[in-house]
């Protein structure tokens, strides 16, 4: 089964866009990596969400410890207000199957 995580960023007054920036180079990376089903960022021009599916752990905790994360954080520098906040999550589905589940 597929491992959800939910990422929440909060960039530095004024540096949402250096924070986006960042993504936008590091995110093509980490999309070509083993196991990577999924990984969408999203922003409320405050915060950013990004929200990711791995096919297993172990590729989740490749990824972790990748180059793509390392380019990440080095263009993110210091535009964060504190370390990302994840949650690795256990989908749930009720309802439809496919409006019910990230797919």
């Amino acid at each position: 089964m597929s491992v959800v995580v939910i990422a929440t960023l909060v960039p530095k007054p004024g540096r949402v866009q250096d924070a986006l920036d960042a993504f936008a180079v590091a995110s093509p990376l980490v999309q070509q990596e083993q196991g990577c089903e999924l990984y969408a960022l999203h922003t409320d021009q405050a915060k950013i969400i990004m929200v990711e599916r791995w096919s297993t752990p172990d590729d989740l905790t490749a990824h972790a410890g990748g180059e793509a994360m390392a380019e990440l954080n080095r263009l993110m520098g210091d535009a964060l207000v504190e370390a990302p906040d994840v949650t690795i999550a256990a989908n749930v589905p009720f309802g439809d199957p496919l409006k019910g589940t990230i797919q």
